[in-house]
C-alpha cells in the first residue's frame, strides 16, 4: 500500500448504508458477534445477522433470522458489512461480499491478518474500515464499537 487509506472517509462512506449486515452474529451475550449485533440494534440501525450455522439468532430477547450468505441480503449494494469472524472466514467472506456488491465493509480487531485487510482496501476503495490507520480512538484499532457513534453522528469533525 503505497498511500494509506482514509479511515475516517471510509467509516463516515460505511455509515452511509442504509442497512448493515454483522457477519459472525451470534445469541451468545459474551461473544463479540452478539454484542456488535446489538450495538447496531441499540442505534435504530436496519440490521441483519450474517451466520451460516443457524437460521437465527436471539439479541436482548428477540429474535432475528440470519442470512447465511453475503449473496442472500436483500439488498447488497446498500448494505455495510460488519465483519467479526476468524481470519480464515473473513478472507471467504470478503470474496463473497465483493461478488454480491457490498457496499462497504469494517474489519473489527482480530477478524483479520495483513492479506485480508490489504484485499479489503484493495476491492473496496474509500469503503474498508479496519487497521491501526488514523482517527482510531480504541488501543486495538479500529472497532466499531469505539469508533462507530463517532462517524455515524458526523461527529468526526471534533477530532
Amino acid at each position: 500500500m503505497s498511500t494509506p487509506p482514509d479511515m475516517q472517509s471510509a467509516a463516515r462512506h460505511f455509515f452511509a448504508s442504509s442497512t448493515f449486515a454483522v457477519a459472525g452474529a451470534s445469541s451468545v451475550p459474551s461473544k463479540f458477534g452478539y454484542i456488535c449485533f446489538r450495538w447496531f440494534q441499540d442505534h435504530n440501525l436496519a440490521t441483519v445477522p450474517l451466520n451460516p450455522t443457524t437460521s437465527s439468532i436471539t439479541v436482548a430477547q428477540k429474535t432475528y433470522s440470519t442470512v447465511p450468505t453475503n449473496s442472500k441480503l436483500k439488498d447488497p449494494k446498500s448494505t455495510g458489512l460488519n465483519i467479526i469472524t476468524p481470519p480464515f472466514v473473513t478472507a471467504q467472506l470478503l470474496r463473497e461480499a465483493k461478488a454480491a456488491g457490498v457496499r462497504a465493509v469494517w474489519l473489527q480487531p482480530g477478524s483479520f491478518g495483513d492479506e485480508e485487510l490489504e484485499f479489503a482496501i484493495r476491492e473496496f476503495p474509500g469503503a474498508a474500515v479496519g487497521g491501526f490507520a488514523k482517527g482510531t480512538r480504541g488501543g486495538e484499532g479500529w472497532c466499531v464499537l469505539v469508533d462507530g457513534e463517532t462517524y455515524m453522528s458526523g461527529r468526526d469533525k471534533k477530532l
